[in-house]
């Protein structure tokens, strides 16, 4: 395991945590790691660590498979409509955001 930034990270091998305590920035999810289609649509869901995909060097995890079929579906749209809501609900926990 690593700790970066309050969060712990898991990974399978030394070799692999030690890569990622190199160049975090390079490996860590997008939007806090929450799911990139949920916060398409401005909320904070947890999301399974099976659905994920890599787009321009940037990892990118959702809920479920479906979420990442729905996202897969306009992706550029779906990441500048992520990044436009982030700033605003970066530091808000899911709750607040019902």
């Amino acid at each position: 395991t690593a700790t970066h930034d309050g969060a712990t990270y898991r990974f399978a091998t030394t070799g692999n945590r030690d890569a990622f305590l190199a160049a975090p920035a390079s490996y860590i999810p997008a939007y806090g790691g929450f799911c990139a289609m949920a916060m398409s649509l401005g909320y904070k869901v947890d999301i399974d660590p099976n659905a994920w995909k890599i787009v321009d060097d940037h990892l990118y995890v959702q809920a479920n498979e479906r979420a990442t079929l729905v996202w897969s579906m306009d992706i550029p749209g779906n990441i500048g409509k992520a990044d436009g809501f982030w700033p605003q609900v970066k530091d808000k926990t899911p709750a607040e955001l019902q």
